[in-house]
C-alpha cells in the first residue's frame, strides 16, 4: 500500500510535511516525497488529509469476559478502528476480573469472545485479586502474559498498606500503575458533581475532594516506592496542581483526560439526566477550563476515551439508577478537536499516538521506516454524530446529534485497511 498526497504528522521525529508513506507487510518501509508507485501496489489517496501514526487509546472497557450485552471484543475493537484507533488497552473490570495470567494471555491472543479483534488489543491487569483491594497478585507473571499496566479501575484501593505493598512488588516492572482516583467514602451515594446544579436538582454531589485526596495519596506512594504511575481520567483543577507538584519533586507520574471532561460541564445533567452520568462526574466550568489549559501547557500526557458502553435500558433511566459511563471511541477525534480547536496538530497527534505508545511501552507512535504499519488518516471535515449507527453496542454519548469538526477517513492496522475506502 502506498499512501500519497497527505500531510504527514509524526511528532516523534518532528515531521510535519507533505510526504508519502509506503507500507509493506506489517511495517512501514519508506517515507518520502513523490514516491513512485510499483505496478502491484495499491494506492490510498490522502490528498487534503492528515496522515499520522496509529492512534492508541490507553483506557477502554471492552466488557469481555462477562458482559457481552454491553460490548464484545469484536464490536469494541471495530468501534475503535472506526474511530481511528489502531490499538486499545482494556481495563480489568470484567467478570472474572483480569487477575489471572492465563486469562490475560487468552485476551491478548484474541481468544476471548467471537471473532478476532479489529485492532491491536493490550490488556491491563488488576492490581488486587478480584479488584477487591485486599490480596496482591503475581505482577511479573501478569506482565509476561501481556499486561501493559495494572489498575483496579472502577474501584479504588482504599487500603494504603495494600497499595504500597503492591507498588513495591511491581516496582521493577515497566508497566505503570493506573489510579482510579475516587475516595469511596466521600463519594458514597453521589450521582454527579457537587455544586449549584446538584443543589438545584436535589441530587447528591461528589466534591472534587473525592478525586484530589486519592490523587495526592497515590502520588505520594509513587514517590515513596519509586513505582511509575498514571492518573486516569483527570477531572479537577486540584488534581492537575497535585500532578505538577509531584513531578517537580521527581515523581514519575503521567495523566490522561477524556473528551467529555474537556467539553461538558455538570450543566449537562439538567438536560441529559442519566445520559450525563459518568465517573468521575462532569465537573464545573472552572475545572473543564483548567483541563483544557493543562492540555495546552503540556501537563496532560495523553488523551483517553474511557469508553464505557452500556445497554440503552441502563442509560435511559433517571440519573440515580442510570449506569455510569459513555461510549467514546467513535467520536473522540472530532470531540477533542471541538473542545480544543486551537490545539496544534503535532500536539494533537502526540496526545493520541506518540505519548500513549511511550508511556505504556507499546509498538507504534511513529511512522519511521521499520515501525509498525499502523496509520490513522483524518481530516478537518464537519460531521454529525449519530449514535444509533455506532459499531459499539453502547449508544450513549453526550455528543449524540452534535456537529464535530474533525473525522477519521481511514485506519490501517499492521498494514491492513480496517476502516475507510481507498
Amino acid at each position: 500500500m502506498l499512501i500519497t498526497g497527505g500531510r504527514l504528522i509524526d511528532p516523534a521525529r518532528g515531521i510535519d510535511a507533505m510526504l508519502d508513506v509506503r507500507l509493506h507487510g506489517e511495517v512501514v518501509t519508506e517515507v518520502g516525497e513523490h514516491i513512485v508507485a510499483r505496478p502491484d501496489e495499491e494506492i490510498f489517496d490522502a490528498t487534503g488529509a492528515y496522515v499520522a501514526p496509529g492512534f492508541i487509546d490507553p483506557h477502554v472497557h471492552l466488557r469481555e469476559p462477562g458482559f457481552p450485552e454491553k460490548e464484545t471484543i469484536a464490536t469494541g475493537t471495530l468501534a475503535a478502528a472506526r474511530g481511528g484507533f489502531t490499538a486499545v488497552a482494556c481495563m480489568p473490570n470484567t467478570n472474572p476480573a483480569l487477575d489471572d495470567p492465563n486469562l490475560l494471555a487468552k485476551l491478548a491472543a484474541g481468544e476471548i469472545g467471537d471473532g478476532q479483534p479489529r485492532c491491536r488489543l493490550y490488556p491491563i491487569a488488576a492490581i488486587t485479586l478480584g479488584r477487591r483491594g485486599e490480596s496482591l497478585l503475581d505482577y511479573g507473571a501478569l506482565s509476561r502474559a501481556g499486561a501493559v499496566a495494572f489498575s483496579d479501575d472502577g474501584s479504588t484501593i482504599m487500603n494504603a498498606r495494600v497499595l504500597v505493598d503492591a507498588a513495591l512488588a511491581a516496582r521493577d516492572l515497566a508497566a505503570p500503575f493506573i489510579s482510579h482516583a475516587e475516595d469511596e467514602h466521600l463519594a458514597a451515594g453521589t450521582v454527579m458533581n457537587a455544586g449549584p446544579v446538584a443543589e438545584a436538582l436535589g441530587l447528591a454531589g461528589a466534591s472534587p475532594l473525592c478525586e484530589d485526596i486519592i490523587v495526592a495519596r497515590d502520588l505520594l506512594i509513587a514517590r515513596q516506592t519509586g513505582k511509575s504511575w498514571h492518573i486516569a481520567h483527570c477531572s479537577t483543577a486540584g488534581a492537575l496542581e497535585l500532578i505538577r507538584f509531584a513531578r517537580s519533586i521527581g515523581t514519575t507520574a503521567s495523566c490522561e483526560v477524556t473528551p467529555h471532561h474537556l467539553f461538558f460541564t455538570d450543566e449537562a445533567v439538567r438536560t441529559l439526566g442519566g445520559r450525563a452520568k459518568v465517573n468521575p462526574p462532569l465537573r464545573s466550568a472552572m475545572d473543564a477550563r483548567a483541563l483544557r489549559d493543562a492540555v495546552r501547557a503540556g501537563t496532560i500526557d495523553c488523551f483517553a476515551t474511557d469508553h464505557a458502553p452500556h445497554t440503552a435500558a441502563e442509560k435511559s433511566v433517571e440519573i440515580r439508577s442510570a449506569a455510569v459511563g459513555f461510549s467514546g471511541l467513535e467520536i473522540a477525534v472530532g470531540a477533542y478537536a471541538l473542545a480544543l480547536p486551537d490545539l496544534p496538530l503535532p500536539r494533537f497527534v502526540e496526545l493520541l499516538s506518540t505519548n500513549p505508545a511511550r508511556l505504556f511501552h507499546l509498538p507504534g507512535g511513529t511512522l519511521a521506516p521499520g515501525s509498525a504499519a499502523d496509520v490513522t488518516i483524518f481530516a478537518d471535515e464537519q460531521w454529525r454524530v449519530d449514535a444509533a449507527h455506532f459499531a459499539s453496542k453502547g449508544r450513549s454519548t453526550p455528543f449524540d446529534g452534535m456537529m464535530l469538526p474533525r473525522r477519521v477517513l481511514a485506519t490501517f492496522v499492521a498494514g491492513r485497511l480496517i476502516q475507510g475506502e481507498a
